[in-house]
């Protein structure tokens, strides 16, 4: 029985336990992978007030870590499996145990969006790449396609713009949707190129990628490129993990919050990119955390 108990082990769920624990409240994370959520497989770190010269997300995760165990925030590395929300009690339940709490905090963000197109399953670990940092280097003096045009797209492509024979940024809008900063970037690097109003939308090989399909969409013209050997990192966007919040009504699967960051079942709170919310930032899920932490922990 824990007095709070908080669903996820990004910088909101983080954030949250540790002005939870600051109140004198017991508090339980339950993370199914690691801490930091999807901003620790980021490749750097950036505009976050604070951080640390050359801060990746792994740093960037291992000090999330860190404070939150020195602060007292009890992390258990558990999938969650079953949420009973209404009630004085919510109940959930893992993959090895139940925990109960009056009070919970849903924190678990969103997972990146796949493309849903021929040979990305089958190619994934294997010329798909999934972590920048971490598979980058793997595809040195080769051809990286990035996928993508907001701000985490373009920002992962200058990052692996230095292993890159050659990185093509595919879009299918017709102009870049990322900040200026990053638009600049890229024009000072000569071996990124970008290839708007266009579409990924096959990709073929074994074990490695071995060619391409790339949709125009201009003139529904495919073009297919041979390119063995290749990387892809695919940033198309999020979906929010709310499928297990079936006594929530949701809003284009996101979670409606108010000031104080409450659902519509008392003694439910939601925080960070989960919610609906005009900004999803690494700064604003801290701050939600922290809203949310403090207004569970008033009795």
């Amino acid at each position: 029985m824990y007095d709070i108990i908080i669903i996820g082990a990004g910088p909101a769920g983080i954030s949250a336990g540790i002005y939870a624990v600051s109140r004198g409240r017991k508090t339980l994370i339950l993370e199914k992978e690691e801490v930091g959520g999807v901003i620790g497989k980021v490749s750097t770190v950036t505009h976050y007030s604070g951080i640390i010269e050359q801060e990746t997300g792994k740093t960037f995760a291992d000090r999330l870590k860190k404070q939150a165990v020195q602060s007292g925030v009890e992390i258990k590395y558990e999938e969650v499996k079953n949420v009973k929300l209404t009630g004085d009690i919510k109940i959930v339940s893992t993959d090895t145990a139940e925990y109960q709490a009056p009070k919970i905090i849903l924190a678990n963000g969103t997972t990146p969006r796949k493309l849903g197109i021929p040979g990305e399953s089958e190619l994934s670990g294997k010329g798909i790449g999934t972590n920048a940092a971490i598979d980058g280097p793997s595809f040195s003096g080769k051809n990286i396609y990035v996928i993508g045009g907001a701000d985490g797209a373009v920002k992962e492509a200058i990052y692996l713009a230095q292993f890159a024979k050659k990185l093509t940024i595919i879009h299918f809008e017709n102009t870049l949707g990322c900040i200026a900063e990053f638009k600049n970037k890229i024009k000072q690097l000569p071996n990124i190129s970008v290839l708007t109003n266009s579409r990924l939308k096959a990709v073929y090989g074994t074990n490695q990628i071995e060619k391409i399909d790339i949709l125009s969409e201009n003139d529904g013209k495919i073009t297919t490129i041979e390119d063995e050997g290749c990387g892809i990192f695919i940033y198309a966007g999020s979906t929010p993990n709310t499928e297990l919040y079936k006594e929530l009504s949701l809003s284009d699967g996101y979670i409606p919050v108010n000031e104080k960051m409450e659902t519509s079942i008392n003694g439910v709170y939601a925080a960070g990119d989960i919610c609906v919310k005009q900004v999803r930032q690494a700064a604003t899920a801290v701050s939600d955390g922290a809203i949310a932490g403090i207004n569970a922990a008033i009795i």
